[in-house]
């Protein structure tokens, strides 16, 4: 709800207005407006698998209820503001919260006018008790939505390479509760009649099934389907920390023990578990199993971390840096009044680009009035933003940094010349100082935007993750984002393996301690891709 729309609610009617009066009926409505409730799937847990519906819902939430199995990730979806309930729904967990009292949480936040997401693992209505908070909301009459989600039962085979329906192999699915509580005496579950349609081609997959997974198989043994049929488990499947094994009916008890398989699991029953062997595909990806941790500000990580989670990785996005205007502006406002005054104009980052363009916008400022002056960029992506602009760039160094600028621009173009660098408020000297020792009249520097360290970081979760040891490697894209992550966790970053996208930044790490074990040859974004890659395929070949 708006803040106008929470305004008029809190203005209601007075209580001698009539309701059947036009305004007065508006005004009645509006102070019992409530809120509404959105049972939303989270995917099977994967970040990246949750539906465009669901991220879409959850960017607007004032509440989110969410389960033991909801992907952190997913919470920085929420707003900065939202408030965060844990609801447990983990076996065994003493914070679960008992599902009366759940659905109670669920009414009363809607009451309050907000927006509530209910975030689930998997999908809401697949053994998610989706359907029990739906009937408490619906008979306490308030508004609900619910927001479908790829259950682990169709993802976790998938990712195992298992289809669940074949043309010529199988013609139905059968979804399973293995939680059954043995007891309550018979199992409500026709496992005859299910069995006997998997003689035909059919799939039994299992859910909540690792508790009771020998009892469980036993009765489907017993209902005749034969002990050599292929049977799969896939714990956390879609993460980094997938798990599969193959065996039979009658042997997938003991190899799931043997091989400490256990909750969250699927089991996959049936003549098309047996395909996994020929279609397997998400260990063959070149960082399958591997976490990786991305450090860009949030803004700019996307495409990275993309990127890295087509090639298998399961991405933690822990933002060390945000952009924020510079502490003041007079430099660059003043640089930008005489604009025409510069022979040389030299960006260090995309930002600067941006920043640069947006205060020259608000200014009352012309792009135009850059056209007598060349232009330097630093890097690709520089170059790309500036293009964007329909700026062309007179010079880009063969190195992407700062101290290779003067071979890219020429000694002649540098001496008598003026240069203007907007750029961050904070960064090295090293450009400037070289321009004033090769003879440059002069060098204005003005600040564009500053970096500062992130406001709601989810420091705590790092930290486990690193006490743990689940991580795989930390990316670093500049300094900055190194000294802020070393500051923000305030831990000791020795044996931390790093990434770094340049020999600066690498220095930095390792001054803090880091094992730096990836450097690009080229200092782009593509580059440490690729370099990663190569990494871990080297490392994989060496096993």
């Amino acid at each position: 709800m708006n803040r106008a729309r929470k305004k008029r609610a809190a203005q209601g009617s007075s209580p001698s207005s009539s309701p059947l009066q036009g305004e007065g009926k508006k005004d009645a409505r509006s102070k019992h407006k409530r809120g509404r409730v959105f049972l939303v799937g989270a995917g099977p847990g994967a970040s990246d698998l949750i539906t465009i519906r669901g991220a879409d819902v959850l960017g607007r939430a004032d509440v989110v209820v969410y389960d033991n199995l909801v992907s952190p990730e997913l919470l920085q979806l929420a707003p900065p503001k939202a408030e965060l309930i844990y609801a447990g729904k983990r076996g065994g967990s003493e914070k679960n919260i008992e599902q009366t009292a759940l659905n109670a949480i669920l009414i009363e936040q809607a009451r309050k006018g907000r927006v509530v997401v209910r975030l689930k693992g998997g999908d809401p209505f697949i053994f998610g008790r989706g359907g029990e908070e739906a009937e408490a909301l619906a008979r306490a009459h308030i508004e609900f939505e619910v927001v479908p989600g790829v259950t682990s039962a169709i993802a976790g085979p998938a990712f195992a390479g298992i289809p669940l329906t074949h043309r010529g192999h199988g013609s139905f699915v059968a979804l399973v509760t293995g939680h059954e509580d043995e007891s309550k005496g018979a199992s409500a579950v026709p496992w005859n009649e299910l069995v006997a349609a998997a003689h035909h081609g059919g799939t039994i997959v299992i859910l909540m099934a690792t508790a009771r997974m020998r009892a469980t198989l036993d009765r489907i043994r017993a209902a005749g389907l034969p002990d050599e049929t292929p049977a799969v488990a896939v714990q956390w499947a879609t993460t980094a920390a997938q798990r599969t094994v193959s065996a039979t009916l009658a042997s997938l008890a003991d190899v799931s023990a043997r091989e400490g398989i256990g909750a969250p699991a699927v089991i996959v029953v049936g003549e098309l578990a047996g395909m996994r062997e020929h279609l397997k595909w998400v260990e063959r990806t070149p960082l399958f199993g591997r976490t990786v941790v991305v450090t860009r500000a949030r803004a700019a990580a996307s495409d990275f971390a993309t990127t890295l989670r087509r090639l298998g990785a399961e991405v933690v996005e822990f933002p060390t840096i945000e952009t924020a205007p510079p502490r003041s502006y007079t430099a660059l406002d003043r640089a930008i009044k005489r604009i025409d005054s510069f022979d040389w104009i030299i960006f260090t980052s995309a930002m600067g680009v941006e920043s640069f363009v947006e205060r020259l916008k608000s200014r009352g400022g012309d792009i135009r009035a850059l056209g007598d002056a060349s232009i330097a960029a630093i890097g690709p992506a520089t170059a790309a933003r500036l293009a964007d602009y329909a700026l062309q760039v007179a010079a880009v160094p063969d190195e992407y940094r700062a101290e290779e600028i003067v071979s890219a621009i020429g000694i002649k173009q540098i001496r008598g010349k003026r240069f203007l660098i907007p750029r961050a408020e904070v960064a090295r000297e090293a450009l400037p100082e070289i321009l004033r020792d090769k003879g440059a009249k002069e060098v204005v520097v003005a600040p564009a935007y500053r970096t500062v360290k992130p406001k709601g970081a989810q420091i705590g979760r790092m930290r486990e993750l690193i006490a743990s040891e689940k991580i795989d490697l930390v990316t670093f894209t500049s300094s900055s984002t190194v000294t802020n992550f070393c500051e923000l966790l305030g831990v000791p970053a020795k044996g931390i393996r790093a990434a770094a996208i340049g020999p600066i930044t690498a220095a930095t790490a390792e001054e803090r301690g880091l094992e730096v074990v990836v450097k690009p040859r080229k200092y782009t974004i593509e580059a440490l891709t690729e370099a990663i890659r190569e990494y871990y395929a080297a490392a994989n070949g060496s096993t």
